[in-house]
């Protein structure tokens, strides 16, 4: 017995199966691409509550293996040098932790050959000290819900810093300047050691050349509030003060939702809540100004794709990349011409760090604008100032006694 079309049933019913099967497969191909990152985030869940969750032990900041990057003990005698305290971003996707081991050597290897040649590096201007701690890093999973877990993973990392920040002030020399620079994850750190340690003691607050934060949202109810005694950088030249950004495209609608959505940032009583509804900070990268004037391409001096580099080789700048302006709390910047620094197609990139620097060239000549303000001030600040040893010259006023 023939089928339609005169084709024997039994072809006619392999083509049928065929059909139905080749459909299937694509609706599960099609379905798995739009639902990619609710299956990524089942695979990075840990399975286990975070209060129960066997913590990895915590780094001791005092050893080397703590640090990324540490410069070697001085002697008492030895003369400082200005620092940067750098906190790296999250390179740890989860699975099998909240927070990641410090000394991973999967994490190490990112760190020390990708982020920071990258992001750290600019700020090695002159004789720039390099203080970059590892820590227990939340994982990438816990900034892609909203998680009671999540949240309580993050404050671990940010108690591994604190510590790592407390270490760091014993170590840096106390009459020399510092950066405070933190990229994603370690941006949010950063808003957390300004708010608890740098903002309530003038004594290292007016060390603090900038703090630069990239890449993580800054809320600016948090200036009217925890940092109210760090001013925004508004000026190339500006020190004591906060710079942040976050450098989208237009385009790029996933990644302006989840972080204008549904990230969290430092709230004023020191609690990460959602940044929902809270206007941002955005300060321009390439003409370091808090308005929303455009920069131009032609003003753009140059991003690095540093992978690989050491922390003392200059990148070949690629100048005039993209155009950039601030608004409504974003920075937004063109499709940058080198693919070398645009986005990949890597699962859960609304969340990641590029591993170029889009504004390495423009960071270094700022960095080092800040640090000579700074150096001067302090300069002139200690040659005015009383010496604490000094005797005091009272004028004392003669008594006359008063007849009885």
């Amino acid at each position: 017995m023939n089928g339609p079309f005169n084709i024997p049933l039994t072809a006619w019913l392999r083509w049928l199966l065929l059909s139905a099967l080749g459909g299937f497969v694509l609706l599960s191909a099609l379905s798995a691409f739009v639902l990619r990152d609710q299956i990524f985030q089942t695979f990075l869940d840990p399975g286990v509550p975070f209060q129960t969750y066997e913590r990895p032990p915590a780094p001791d900041y005092t050893q080397d293996e703590a640090w990324a990057a540490r410069p070697g003990v001085r002697l008492h005698d030895e003369a400082g040098h200005p620092a940067v305290f750098f906190i790296h971003p999250t390179t740890y996707d989860g699975g099998s932790h909240w927070n990641a081991p410090f000394d991973r050597p999967q994490e190490a290897v990112e760190v020390s050959q990708i982020i920071l040649p990258n992001y750290a590096a600019p700020f090695l201007v002159q004789d720039v000290e390099l203080y970059a701690p590892r820590y227990r890093q939340a994982s990438l999973y816990t900034f892609m819900n909203n998680r009671e877990d999540s949240v309580l993973a993050r404050e671990l990392a940010q108690t591994d810093i604190q510590r790592a920040f407390t270490q760091f002030l014993r170590e840096a020399d106390p009459e020399q300047p510092f950066f405070i620079v933190g990229v994603g994850q370690g941006g949010a750190i950063a808003l957390d050691v300004l708010a608890r340690r740098v903002a309530p003691d003038p004594a290292v607050a007016r060390r603090l050349a900038a703090a630069y934060i990239i890449d993580s949202p800054t809320p600016l109810d948090l200036l009217a509030g925890p940092l109210s005694t760090i001013p925004v950088c508004a000026d190339p030249s500006d020190i004591r003060c906060v710079v942040s950004w976050i450098a989208v495209r237009p385009q790029e609608t996933a990644r302006i939702e989840a972080l204008t959505q549904r990230s969290r940032a430092l709230d004023a009583r020191g609690r990460l809540t959602a940044v929902e509804g809270r206007a941002l900070l955005c300060v321009n990268p390439v003409l370091w100004t808090a308005n929303e004037d455009y920069a131009p391409a032609r003003l753009h001096r140059g991003a690095a794709a540093a992978e690989g580099l050491s922390l003392t080789d200059t990148p070949s700048p690629m100048t005039n990349q993209t155009g950039a302006q601030c608004q409504s709390g974003l920075l937004m910047i063109d499709q940058p011409r080198a693919r070398a620094l645009r986005r990949s197609g890597r699962l859960a990139e609304d969340r990641r760090v590029r591993s170029s620097n889009l504004f390495y060239m423009d960071i270094r000549a700022n960095a080092e604008t800040r640090l000579n303000t700074i150096r001067a001030v302090m300069a002139d600040e200690a040659r005015y100032a009383p010496a604490l040893d000094a005797p005091v010259e009272v004028d004392v006023a003669p008594i006359t006694p008063i007849d009885g």
